[in-house]
């Protein structure tokens, strides 16, 4: 089973880094939003009291993955029981669809692109990948978002995915899309969803413990394998990996910092409310828009090291 899950998960991989996900496609994680839409209409509709809220966030996370996992089981047993080639190449898809490398590239690429025309473009396009109010950003503030949201996203776009598609299998991936895309829509610390999206954001934790760390030690070695400077990574790594209010996200975060010797974090302006958050790394050098090319570098690095290693274990055992 582990070795149909490497070999699909290899597959789905080069597919990812040929095709990405064009804006055309509708996505998978599409439809989870729109049920998740719809199952919090529901909500607010009969539940009003934090406490109620609280207990209904419990539900919306257990019937979203639910029921993403039946559907996702379904299709792939119905397309086997057609033809065992249709199933092979429906499980190769599903966790195509799981798998962001090629996007984050993209994304990135295209705050660069943007930000080398105008400092307003650069600020217009960074705000389709940050939550943060971008109106006033500075063409250094422009940079470190996209550096964080790239190195912040190879945990959970690619290294999370990756490591449930490899133990659990195409099923495996879309439940934990299915955990993340519940936490981008209402796992958020604000009025509106403090109660409501409380427990998909722990759930999110949960899914996202051991990945975010594997995901910063893999970025300590890309570093290495890219001829960037290791040493801080590691270093910026154990030391600054507790300083984000995610558990998670400091991880890879401190990785590249310090593999970049640039500092992240500081507070930012989320929509007229400043947020305060813990540096990440040394300002060892200057903030320069090469940084964007060297996260993404180490984002590839870092997503072909982990197919890499799981057919070595693979071979080992």
């Amino acid at each position: 089973m582990i070795k149909d899950n490497i070999e699909i998960l290899t597959i789905a991989l080069i597919i990812d880094l040929i095709l990405g996900d064009p804006y055309w496609f509708y996505h998978p994680v599409r439809l989870i939003g729109k049920f998740i839409e719809f199952e919090e209409k529901l909500i607010r509709k009969f539940f009003r009291t934090d406490k109620d809220l609280l207990t209904a966030g419990i539900a919306l996370t257990i019937d979203t993955v639910l029921v993403t996992v039946l559907i996702s089981w379904a299709v792939i047993k119905i397309s086997t029981l057609i033809a065992p080639v249709l199933g092979f190449i429906i499980k190769v898809f599903i966790v195509y669809t799981a798998l962001s490398v090629k996007s984050l590239k993209y994304e990135g690429m295209q705050v660069k692109k943007w930000l080398a025309e105008s400092l307003d473009k650069g600020r217009e396009r960074v705000g389709y990948i940050v939550g943060r109010d971008t109106t006033n950003l500075s063409q250094e503030e422009i940079i470190k978002a996209t550096v964080e949201t790239v190195a912040e996203n190879t945990t959970d776009g690619i290294v999370s995915p990756m490591i449930f598609a490899l133990l659990l299998g195409p099923v495996g991936a879309m439940a934990y899309k299915a955990v993340s895309t519940l936490d981008s829509m209402v796992g958020y610390r604000n009025e509106k969803y403090n109660f409501l999206g409380r427990f998909s954001a722990k759930t999110d934790d949960v899914f996202n413990f051991l990945s975010a760390r594997l995901c910063g030690a893999l970025m300590v070695i890309a570093a290495f394998i890219l001829g960037f400077d290791y040493k801080n990574s590691w270093k910026i790594l154990k030391r600054d990996h507790s300083n984000h209010k995610s558990p998670n996200s400091a991880w890879s975060e401190s990785a590249v910092a310090g593999a970049l010797g640039i500092q992240l974090g500081g507070t930012h302006e989320y929509f007229g409310v400043s947020v305060h958050k813990p540096t990440i790394g040394d300002p060892v050098k200057s903030v320069v828009i090469e940084n964007i090319d060297q996260t993404i570098k180490i984002m590839y690095v870092t997503s072909l090291m982990l197919i890499i290693i799981c057919w070595m274990i693979y071979s080992i055992i």
